[in-house]
């Protein structure tokens, strides 16, 4: 696994659908703002909560989106760890697996 890669990959892909529907995507990234520059979290909170969600829902590219999101903003391996934990308290089997996942992405990250 190059979680590198797989964001870049990503990222590309976002782009293409970013050409093939703007409006639509201006609209979703609008609201992204707002969560992420409104109400009384911060952004590492938020990027704990939507981490979460993204192990119990399954979502490799979010996985990785938002342990690279948590890195820049400051989070430490022992609190996303905390993140995981609770992910799989939430999304059981499944949950284990991607929180696994998650960790792996996070020290792939750390090491570039």
């Amino acid at each position: 696994m190059d979680s590198k890669a797989s964001i870049s990959e990503m990222k590309d892909q976002l782009r293409n659908l970013n050409r093939a529907l703007p409006e639509q995507t201006r609209g979703y990234g609008a609201m992204q703002k707002a969560i992420k520059e409104g109400g009384v979290l911060g952004v590492k909170e938020k990027e704990f909560i939507a981490l979460g969600i993204a192990i119990a829902t399954r979502c490799m590219p979010c996985v990785e989106f938002h342990v690279d999101a948590l890195m820049k903003a400051g989070a430490t391996r022992e609190e996303m760890g905390d993140v995981c934990a609770m992910a799989i308290n939430m999304a059981g089997g499944p949950g284990l697996m991607y929180a696994a996942k998650a960790l792996a992405v996070w020290d792939q990250l750390a090491e570039a």
